[in-house]
């Protein structure tokens, strides 16, 4: 046999060999397999991310992009939409907050927008409420391209976001905060969900020391920025009490009226840094006006933090707003 025809025969032997070791793993590998065989229970989720719900004025500037990022389930069937107002102590408003939170409602078949919009000391109540119900009404005039019930909208956010998601939930049924495009959209709310919201900003310390509450009336408190502005830029100098009726119109409990949607309020018990008793007001206020409004304590709860990612937690706000919207 020559040396061609023995090579030959060793690369053949070795190629069968090869199959059929791999036979043989497949087969190992078959009988070890286990089987998963379930329902579809969550949807795919898509991000659209930076969508520009509108243009304003901020700072001489007459066109400062307010953006928001949408998590649209891919379900046939019109869904409702949740607007996610971020906190962030008046200064700030970070879209990319709560991302566990929104996906867990993008999940449970809702359209989720986050959103930004305008903060002290450069604007002032009640710009950022205009911001909120513009991204409303930016939503329901492009309910098909997002695939939204237009009859079925809630707001849902914490501290900051909380308060504005009030203040949207309060004013249902009026048009002095409508500003800007799609005029011919209501900005109306069929559900609220505010954790560990403000309502009235005079009394933001009130559950704590004396020393807490001495600061909150300072001009420098973030609550007197959002109503007052900053004198530096044209705004009112003094604390959260120097103009009695501009903190009055700044408290959702002001606009409390039969159109009012029903309303979910959750606080920590731990909370230190918005007293707890701002949701307690908020939510008697509305049981007094014979709104529907339920109002949880969240033990061990701080202000934000992973309590508020819990299921137990979410699965309230979840079953709300599935009640009300769906």
């Amino acid at each position: 046999m020559n040396f061609k025809k023995s090579i030959g025969i060793i690369a053949m032997t070795g190629l069968l060999m090869t199959g059929l070791v791999g036979s043989v793993s497949a087969a190992d590998s078959n009988a070890d397999s286990k089987t998963l065989d379930f329902p579809i229970t969550e949807p795919t989720v898509r991000l659209i991310s930076n969508v520009i719900y509108e243009q304003v004025p901020s700072r001489g500037y007459d066109n400062v992009a307010m953006g928001m990022d949408v998590l649209k389930p891919e379900r046939n069937e019109k869904m409702p939409a949740i607007v996610f107002v971020t906190g962030g102590g008046f200064i700030n408003a970070n879209k990319d907050n709560c991302i566990q939170q929104r996906m867990d409602m993008a999940n449970a078949g809702y359209v989720v927008a986050s959103i930004t919009y305008r903060v002290a000391p450069t604007a002032t109540f009640p710009q950022p409420l205009e911001d909120v119900k513009a991204a409303i009404r930016y939503l329901r005039a492009h309910a098909d391209k997002f695939n939204i019930n237009p009859k079925k909208i809630g707001i849902m956010g914490g501290s900051a976001g909380g308060y504005l998601s009030a203040m949207a939930g309060t004013t249902n049924g009026t048009k002095q905060f409508d500003k800007g495009e799609y005029l011919n959209q209501s900005s109306d709310v069929q559900a609220v969900v505010d954790f560990y919201g403000l309502s009235d900003l005079t009394r933001v310390g009130a559950d704590y020391s004396e020393k807490v509450q001495e600061a909150h009336k300072s001009p420098g408190a973030t609550e007197a920025l959002w109503v007052n502005g900053s004198p530096v830029f044209g705004g009112k100098d003094g604390g959260i009490l120097v103009d009695s009726e501009k903190a009055k119109a700044a408290n959702p409990i002001t606009y409390i009226s039969d159109k009012t949607a029903p309303f979910l309020l959750m606080h920590g018990d731990k909370d230190t840094v918005v007293s707890p008793s701002q949701t307690e007001l908020l939510h008697q206020a509305l049981i007094a006006h014979g709104i529907e409004a339920t109002r949880y304590i969240v033990k061990g709860a701080q202000h934000g933090g992973v309590y508020w990612n819990q299921p137990e937690v979410m699965q309230k706000v979840i079953d709300f707003f599935d009640k009300h919207l769906k």
